[in-house]
């Protein structure tokens, strides 16, 4: 339940509305601050790390994402267990644990709202839009994945990458001109500004201590969802960057994939975080407006309307790829190079939201006459 004290804050910056702060209990306990903000349908993005409810709101890198969702929204947010104004002493961190917080933000809600999942919030969104499809209207994952590192079937690099990561951590972690945070931050916010990276590296310092962000990156590393992801049946949109440095864009990618009818949109980024002066910034609010307007119909995807979405020279290799040519004989007929034309398949499989050339040419196959993307 909620707490009867109420923290209420004012923000300096004029476009933001005014932030409340308050506490609810999840099941064993544990109190998790909650922020809410603005006016409208409910937007409830699923808890991150890197985030301070008090502190997000003077950042140069949230600060923005917060404007645009409260413009016409009301937004709820909150810390992760052991991060920022929630409890920071807690015994129990793991997945069931963050599940069963996400819970406890929601509870007081009596209306559906949309599920906003970045990063591991995606798996913390999929998990609770299955177990209560009658709470989530719409879901949104952004810079999302279904599996965490060790879960990815990478053997034994993946684990050294795991405990190097970790190693790193335990070492460098709010250490300011560390090499942990140096590397930390360039796989989020490799674009930033001054500003913006001086931000991230100092809020590593208020989020988490480094004992509790190793025990939660290794939990993120464990993360395995794909199974629900499967089973889901509500309009879904994935919006991931092309260049993400800290989640593959293949795991985007694969996860629009197992998600019936879910829309995937690539990003022209290579931010985990996007950040408010790149190009991508305006296209992905776009995308995320039109998916949030109830007067649209949000079917899922036909494959005309994926092939609308193609290129004329992505369709001149979907073409080729349908009979079967390879990259070798793709890049010969169309006059590109092999890497050319490998970059291109890539990006045609990620449109089509399929994993395999297979699959590809199945979805040309089963297209009406008169649909077929011609070269």
């Amino acid at each position: 339940m909620l707490n009867s004290v109420i923290v209420a804050t004012m923000n300096d910056t004029l476009s933001l509305p005014r932030q409340d702060i308050s506490f609810v209990r999840s099941r064993d306990g544990t109190r998790i601050a909650v922020a809410s903000m603005g006016h409208g349908p409910v937007i409830v993005r699923a808890a991150h790390w890197l985030g301070h409810v008090s502190q997000d709101v003077n950042s140069p890198v949230w600060r923005p994402w917060l404007e645009r969702l409260t413009r016409a929204n009301r937004l709820l947010r909150y810390d992760l267990r052991g991060c920022g104004l929630s409890d920071r002493s807690v015994s129990r961190i793991d997945f069931e644990a963050w599940y069963e917080d996400l819970e406890a933000v929601t509870a007081p809600l009596q209306q559906p709202f949309v599920l906003l999942g970045m990063s591991q919030g995606a798996a913390l969104s999929i998990t609770y839009a299955l177990r209560h499809p009658e709470r989530v209207s719409k879901l949104v994952l952004i810079g999302g994945y279904g599996r965490g590192l060790l879960a990815r079937g990478g053997g034994e690099p993946a684990r050294l990458e795991a405990e190097t990561l970790a190693n790193l951590m335990r070492l460098g972690w709010g250490v300011e001109g560390s090499a942990f945070s140096r590397v930390f931050t360039r796989l989020f916010v490799p674009g930033g500004t001054a500003d913006q990276v001086g931000w991230w590296r100092e809020m590593e310092r208020h989020a988490a201590s480094p004992h509790i962000a190793v025990r939660t990156l290794a939990i993120l590393n464990e993360i395995d969802v794909m199974d629900a992801a499967a089973q889901l049946d509500l309009p879904v949109l994935v919006l991931h960057s092309r260049g993400d440095a800290r989640i593959p864009f293949d795991e985007g990618r694969r996860l629009a994939a197992t998600i019936r009818g879910a829309r995937l949109v690539t990003l022209d980024s290579s931010n985990h975080v996007l950040l408010a002066q790149e190009p991508a910034w305006d296209a992905m609010w776009q995308e995320i407006a039109g998916f949030l307007d109830d007067s649209k119909a949000h079917r899922p995807v036909e494959s005309a309307t994926v092939f609308a979405d193609l290129s004329p020279a992505e369709r001149e290799v979907l073409s080729s790829l349908a009979e079967g040519l390879g990259n070798a004989a793709i890049a010969t007929r169309l006059g590109k190079s092999e890497k050319t034309v490998r970059n291109q398949v890539s990006i045609v499989l990620a449109k089509l939201g399929v994993n395999s050339r297979s699959e590809a040419i199945v979805r040309v196959l089963s297209m009406k006459e008169g649909q077929m993307p011609r070269h």
